[in-house]
């Protein structure tokens, strides 16, 4: 492994670290707050489909902002994620239509319905990302999968110009991280205290 490489490494184990530390009613607190905050960007005024997905774990949570965007009757996509590590999509049609998923090193939660195909985040006028990470350039650190950058990558080759709004806590917006070329930016990250942009 490469020198930025094994940095990256050590930067998303502390952060993990960290997270593995919150307690509950800290996280569900933290998903109502980033609800508030995400539903209050213009960039989401009028999107028609929004790429999304659903939190697992100590990941800042997704589930009031999924269930407030359906009832706005936004369409909303959500990942699926296939045996390269690449993502599917398919719509949200509410949590009792979400299925456990085992992939081995982490379990997910999926939507049950028909699968939309690769392309179909290029659709979104807007993508809510998960993240571990994002710097005050708007670098985005992942879990290191390889996922959202290849659906990034997608949509940048499709000529899709949609917002990237990553969920963090607060302490995970920081001053730089290690980056390489493959990193996309995002345009902003929201946190239970507000929303922090960044230029492009």
């Amino acid at each position: 492994m490469d020198e930025i490489g094994t940095r990256k490494q050590e930067v998303r184990r502390d952060l993990l670290a960290v997270r593995a530390a919150m307690a509950d009613d800290e996280v569900t607190q933290a998903a109502e707050e980033l609800s508030r905050h995400v539903l209050e960007l213009p960039e989401l005024a009028g999107a028609a489909t929004v790429a999304a997905y659903v939190s697992v774990g100590r990941e800042p949570g997704t589930e009031p902002l999924l269930a407030a965007l359906r009832e706005r009757g936004v369409r909303v996509l959500l990942p699926v994620l296939l045996p390269d590590d690449d993502l599917d999509w398919a719509a949200y049609e509410g949590a009792d239509r979400l299925v456990e998923a085992d992939h081995g090193r982490i379990r997910l939660f999926q939507p049950a319905g028909e699968r939309l195909g690769v392309e179909a985040v290029t659709q979104a006028q807007a993508v809510v990302l998960p993240g571990l990470a994002v710097d005050r350039r708007g670098v985005r650190m992942g879990r290191g999968g390889g996922s959202y950058d290849r659906a990034l990558a997608r949509l940048a080759a499709s000529g899709a110009n949609p917002a990237l709004i990553a969920l963090l806590y607060a302490h995970e917006v920081v001053g730089e991280l290690p980056e390489e070329p493959h990193d996309c930016p995002v345009h902003a990250a929201v946190t239970p205290q507000g929303t922090h942009r960044f230029p492009q």
